[in-house]
């Protein structure tokens, strides 16, 4: 029978790089998918890695209909047994019900992967129906680390190395390097703790660094 999976953890732990290889091991099966995504950070219609790998993708935008795509390719004879959906957490809710019912009507597998909660902590309307619907939900097990190297549970967005908790829900950019420069709009994994604080690497760096303030009196 066929499912809808949804494989879900930080930034930085390693989810397209996991559907890549999900799409490798069923090629190699002999088995046809198509992949998707949106708003990557290679740009459009690409499925990017942290590791480098990259493979060529269609790009889901607001209008696009999952059944509606299976549906006629189908009937003009195509094949298709399985999708993989990365980015899932930028799908609108009503993508997602069409994924489920490619997996309940059509028998087609459907490996979905994204992120649970926004830079706010709050979770992304596709994320939760996903969680809502999902088969089989999966936590990733390569965990991210924060900087102070506990488990990295919140993912913080950075504007010029400050982080915020207010803009625009989707705003595309990567993980920052610590040696390099901060860039306009970045993102970084923190525990709770620290991102309930507001403290990033930099900021830590920086308090770490200040002087002792002088003793008066």
């Amino acid at each position: 029978m066929a499912e809808l999976h949804f494989f879900t953890g930080t930034m930085d732990s390693g989810k397209s790089t996991l559907a890549l290889q999900t799409n490798h091991n069923h090629a190699a099966r002999g088995r046809v998918g198509r992949i998707f995504t949106t708003h990557d950070r290679a740009g459009a219609a690409v499925l990017s890695s942290r590791l480098g790998l990259t493979h060529d993708a269609l790009e889901v935008d607001a209008d696009f209909d999952f059944w509606k795509y299976v549906v006629d390719t189908l009937t003009r004879g195509g094949r298709i047994d399985y999708l993989i959906c990365d980015e899932a957490q930028f799908y609108a809710p009503e993508q997602i019900d069409q994924l489920a019912k490619v997996v309940d009507e059509l028998q087609i597998d459907v490996f979905a992967f994204g992120i649970l909660t926004d830079f706010r902590t709050a979770l992304f309307p596709g994320s939760a129906r996903l969680v809502e619907l999902a088969d089989r939900m999966n936590v990733l097990q390569v965990e991210a680390l924060c900087w102070c190297g506990k488990r990295a549970t919140h993912n913080a967005r950075t504007e010029n190395g400050a982080m915020v908790v207010e803009g625009e829900v989707i705003v595309v950019g990567d993980v920052d390097q610590a040696d390099e420069p901060p860039a306009d709009v970045a993102y970084e994994v923190l525990c709770r703790q620290h991102h309930r604080r507001r403290l990033t690497a930099a900021r830590a760096k920086a308090v770490s660094l200040a002087p002792e303030p002088l003793p008066f009196g």
